[in-house]
């Protein structure tokens, strides 16, 4: 019985599911128990999922067991829209931009519940959350970058152009010292080499171009995603040639 399946069986038993979340949160501490979220989230409605919500970053500080409820609805998001239920996506499109970063993972987790069951419809929520926000760029941008979304060469291709499109985005931020610039730079310093490695015939041109930029932080970027373990495995040449530019 895997972690997930034991969770099942006791969600199954209990009557009581939010104080069961509560209990067996794992916060405080450095990883919430996922396990537990995933069995809950596969269980679980829209009834179970919503009134979750309400604790917010005033109520359900980061790192409190109460945040892991709001982890959790969030996640659950996901997964109505996902079965149909589009109304709920202006709901995880707002938990994109929540303070606490276990909630803006919550909606990286969502989106790639859409994207396994309707990566159309993933496409269309990134094009539209890419013209906005900076926190909605990168939950976009980490929400494609799956490796098990993007073993279609099709969805690779979007997930290219989707990345290019975000990191020049960088052109136009007038102030790159803010939280949200720095956590778009984080994010797009992995989402790289997922993409890249998913479809090496298209994103390595698109890399180079990028290497060749003048910006700063488009080429901290690159550097961060060239130091990435897939890339080396991928094509360990390819990767010194990149990195002997840099020095």
């Amino acid at each position: 019985m895997t972690k997930k399946e034991y969770y099942q069986h006791e969600l199954g038993l209990s009557d009581d599911w939010p104080a069961y979340l509560l209990e067996h949160s794992n916060l405080p501490g450095p990883r919430a128990n996922l396990e537990l979220m995933q069995a809950f989230v596969e269980m679980g409605s829209e009834r179970d999922f919503i009134p979750l919500l309400d604790h917010t970053p005033e109520t359900a500080p980061k790192d409190s067991p109460l945040e892991f409820l709001a982890f959790c609805g969030s996640v659950g998001l996901g997964e109505l829209v996902a079965n149909g239920m589009n109304e709920y996506l202006p709901d995880l499109r707002r938990q994109a931009s929540d303070p606490r970063w276990r909630i803006r993972e919550a909606v990286t987790m969502g989106l790639q519940i859409i994207g396994k069951h309707d990566f159309p419809l993933l496409e269309t929520i990134c094009r539209e959350w890419a013209g906005s926000n900076l926190l909605e760029m990168r939950a976009v941008a980490a929400g494609i970058c799956e490796p098990s979304l993007l073993a279609d060469p099709h969805h690779a291709e979007f997930a290219i152009e989707l990345l290019e499109g975000i990191t020049q985005h960088f052109s136009v931020v007038e102030d790159r010292k803010t939280d949200d610039f720095r956590i778009l730079c984080s994010g797009l310093s992995y989402c790289w080499s997922v993409a890249i490695a998913a479809l090496p015939e298209k994103g390595k041109p698109v890399f180079e171009r990028l290497a060749r930029s003048r910006d700063r932080d488009i080429l901290r970027v690159v550097k961060e995603n060239l130091k990435k373990k897939r890339l080396l495995s991928m094509d360990p040449e390819w990767v010194r040639m990149m990195q002997s530019a840099f020095r």
